[in-house]
């Protein structure tokens, strides 16, 4: 009899926490993101794992995404749908993103399309942040100009700096592993994509409601 009362009581503890944890995450406010960019953003469709990474650690997010080849922010800007989407004040982060953006016309782009950004989204209460991302395997040399300019970026506009590409850089220079990179040696593995959904989602996490 002792047996069995314990075995209840271990069995109906676990029901209750269940049913706790599974309250609070659907208690969870929905967080609204906007994620902007090209090839980088949608490949392994990385928007959805950082979605699947907030909902396990009990965060509702909802997303959007504006993504297509090749585009840098001016690109997005000049066709003009995002500032109609950040301007229906339905997002609480934008997240922005083009390709590495180590030389000086990338750079340029980087900061000052950045600032048009950043007035926008302060404008309709919205957090903004740069996915950083990184040069192809064959450019790996202009690497460090490439997390700079983000940094610079992220600073002069007052915007969540999202340092993936910081990140892979160490693992790289740590385990000389470069398997975050794809097959063309640019777009990443599927590896790749779950580092930065990480990435993303440990920097924004303080951000969420």
């Amino acid at each position: 009899m002792a047996y069995n009362t314990l075995k209840k009581i271990f069995l109906l503890t676990l029901f209750f926490c269940f049913q706790f944890n599974t309250e609070a995450q659907n208690k969870s406010e929905i967080n609204n993101i906007l994620f902007i960019g090209n090839s980088l953003t949608y490949t392994n469709n990385l928007p959805e794992l950082v979605k699947t990474k907030a909902k396990y650690s009990g965060y509702n997010i909802q997303i959007e995404v504006i993504a297509f080849p090749n585009y840098a922010l001016s690109d997005h800007w000049r066709d003009g749908k995002i500032q109609k989407l950040i301007s229906s004040k339905k997002f609480d982060i934008v997240i922005i993103q083009q390709g590495p953006s180590s030389q000086s016309k990338g750079k340029n782009i980087l900061i000052n399309y950045g600032k048009k950004y950043s007035e926008l989204c302060k404008d309709n209460n919205a957090l903004l942040a740069y996915y950083m991302v990184w040069p192809s395997l064959r450019y790996y040399n202009t690497f460090d100009d490439v997390i700079k300019n983000h940094e610079l970026a992220a600073k002069e506009n007052h915007a969540i700096l999202c340092p993936v590409g910081k990140v892979w850089k160490k693992y790289f220079d740590t385990t000389k592993k470069f398997d975050y990179y794809g097959e063309d040696s640019f777009h990443p593995s599927k590896k790749g994509s779950t580092v930065a959904a990480q990435v993303i989602f440990s920097t924004l996490r303080k951000h969420l409601k």
